[in-house]
């Protein structure tokens, strides 16, 4: 081992070690475990005492999102408490996960697609449409963005082959958000295991009564429906229910009478509004 000549004339001067490359890098792996290992240890503590509230999305949501529209430029802005909660969810780890309630297992999905889709707006802001990000090949939904139980997984594997397949719960397609107008509305709080179920039925409630994406017309005998609902519709049609009786339960009270009125429906579908759910503050 050799070492550089010190400068007298710099007493400041450092020695440099001079090793065999493999010596280095096994120095540097050494001192990288012995950085991390405080971070390790910190995110498992993180995971077993994981805020079920999901307090810190509830304060990004109740700051920045107001009748369904986000305050995308304000988000950007202070975006620190966005990715503080994204952190502590991809700290989870997956055993830990399993032994969770199904209502805190699904409500901790679908605020991890909601807060990934917000970040991948954020990441690439300003942008007319979620569509405008990637490529033809390699969409917004392609993206590696959502982390997950150690992996960086997109936003189609999480809801098609995580959420979709493991919960048998249709509603979900009114609170999952893609940053569009045509969407749902985006729910100005976090999705909580204890109050779930409230939380699905006025979210289907919401979205229904959105007369741009879903209402009944009495004259044509046509129902008219967003997109979702054909696109998903094999989600609300399982054990022999019909797409319409799904439905029924979430109608506004006139949408539901006119309902009634008659039998032989037709179902049609509303366009797809594909610009940013934008909300304009100060204007």
């Amino acid at each position: 081992m050799q070492t550089r000549a010190i400068d007298p004339n710099r007493p400041n001067t450092t020695v440099q070690l001079w090793l065999p490359l493999r010596a280095q890098a096994k120095i540097h792996r050494f001192v990288f475990s012995l950085l991390c290992l405080p971070i390790f240890m910190g995110t498992a503590v993180r995971a077993q005492d994981f805020d079920q509230t999901h307090s810190g999305f509830d304060t990004v949501l109740k700051t920045y999102v107001e009748n369904g529209q986000v305050d995308d430029a304000g988000l950007k802005r202070s975006r620190r408490e966005l990715d503080r909660y994204l952190s502590s969810l991809a700290a989870v780890d997956e055993k830990e996960f399993k032994t969770w309630p199904t209502t805190d297992r699904l409500a901790f999905l679908v605020n991890l697609y909601n807060g990934a889709t917000l970040k991948l707006i954020v990441d690439h802001y300003p942008v007319k449409s979620i569509k405008d990000i990637g490529g033809f090949f390699r969409g917004p939904w392609k993206q590696r963005v959502v982390i997950l139980f150690g992996k960086t997984i997109t936003l189609n594997t999480l809801e098609h082959e995580i959420i979709r397949k493991q919960f048998d719960e249709p509603r979900v397609h009114a609170a999952l958000v893609c940053a569009a107008q045509g969407c749902p509305p985006l729910r100005p709080e976090a999705y909580v295991g204890a109050r779930l179920e409230a939380q699905l039925a006025e979210q289907m409630r919401t979205f229904l009564a959105d007369s741009t994406k879903n209402h009944v017309d009495v004259r044509s005998g046509k129902i008219w429906l967003s997109r979702i609902f054909k696109w998903y519709g094999k989600d609300f049609t399982k054990n022999g229910k019909t797409l319409l009786g799904s439905l029924a339960p979430y109608w506004p009270e006139q949408a539901a009478a006119r309902l009634k009125s008659r039998r032989d429906w037709d179902i049609a579908y509303t366009d797809y509004d594909w610009s940013l759910n934008e909300r304009q503050v100060g204007k």
